[in-house]
């Protein structure tokens, strides 16, 4: 069993998990106008912390506040594994950061970093339950991150991906995706917690597949997430599935290519949780904030302690796509 032991969420809507969900649950979003963050960039709508923030340290702020309610000091062990989420890191450094985050928590292991378009978040949970379920560590933490640049934001424009006002996914009217910043962190343990409470959530599943479609489109049909949702569904029935995170960026083609997908899993009348709305895409941090409000999410349709099964999904650049099933 791999089972979630801690979590933190810190972006533009508050610190802590705890808060960002009460501000989703209030319908509050970080979006908004920027006209002058970045020098020669067109007027776009993000999410982005008031005061810019550095990489590095906003990484280790979350990771310490996932651990606060671990009691076990895992951070330095050798049974410890730090897996970092990103697409961009730290002004495209990638594995830099990922040292001076693991160093600074004192763990002796080299840190893994996935870098896989969109999927990131996903791919970084899904690694950790591999590592993890091989007995090659006991715990493992997952930091995803991003921060926006002058590059990203202009390199988005020339896609003419942006949506000039708040992003609304799966809608006829929509124009495109925001973007958005954040660190999150999951600590997933071989362990339940202790103290003898229950754990967060248990990691069920994780698939990833590539269309090979195109380098920036997804596939019309849906097949690479179709193949994971099916993967991750695998000895279950739609009716056993409560809830889907999709990755709902409101671009034109993204979209329309998760109907499909959900609708072939047979997932059509599944209830679905769209949270850019209220981040924008944070890339490397989408999958780890998102699996956990998904979670936060599910907890509340507990009833008499039926355990409830969520999916969360993502796809990006290149075709790639993956799912990860938790329970609650």
């Amino acid at each position: 069993m791999v089972y979630c032991v801690g979590h933190s969420i810190i972006s533009p809507l508050g610190d802590g998990s705890q808060a960002n969900y009460e501000a989703v649950q209030a319908g509050r979003s970080g979006l908004k106008i920027h006209t002058d963050r970045f020098d020669s960039v067109e007027p776009f709508c993000a999410s982005l912390f008031d005061t810019p923030q550095a990489f590095v340290p906003l990484c280790i702020r979350s990771v310490e506040e996932a651990i606060t309610n671990n009691q076990s000091p895992i951070t330095n062990s050798k049974d410890t594994i730090f897996i970092l989420s990103t697409t961009k890191g730290d002004n495209l450094d990638l594995i830099t950061p990922a040292k001076m985050i693991a160093h600074h928590f004192g763990n002796p292991n080299p840190p893994i970093v996935v870098s896989n378009a969109c999927t990131s978040g996903v791919c970084a949970q899904i690694t950790a339950m591999r590592l993890l379920e091989a007995g090659m560590y006991q715990h493992a933490v997952v930091v995803g991150c991003d921060i926006q640049t002058k590059f990203i934001v202009s390199g988005f424009q020339a896609f003419k991906a942006l949506s000039p006002e708040p992003c609304l996914p799966f809608s006829p009217d929509r124009k495109g995706l925001n973007l958005g910043e954040a660190a999150a962190t999951i600590v997933y343990s071989q362990l339940p917690m202790a103290n003898s409470q229950q754990p967060l959530w248990t990691l069920e599943a994780g698939s990833i597949h590539n269309d090979a479609n195109h380098i920036s489109a997804p596939s019309r049909t849906g097949e690479g997430a179709y193949r994971c949702l099916m993967d991750v569904m695998e000895g279950l029935s739609p009716a056993d599935i409560d809830l889907v995170g999709v990755h709902g960026t409101a671009t034109l083609y993204n979209d329309d290519m998760e109907r499909i997908a959900l609708e072939r899993a047979g997932l059509q009348d599944t209830p679905i949780s769209a949270l850019k709305p209220f981040f924008g895409h944070t890339m490397g941090a989408a999958g780890v904030l998102e699996t956990i409000l998904c979670a936060m999410q599910a907890n509340e349709k507990m009833v008499n302690n039926k355990m409830v099964n969520c999916i969360k999904m993502l796809s990006g650049f290149g075709g790639v796509n993956a799912a990860i099933r938790i329970r609650v």
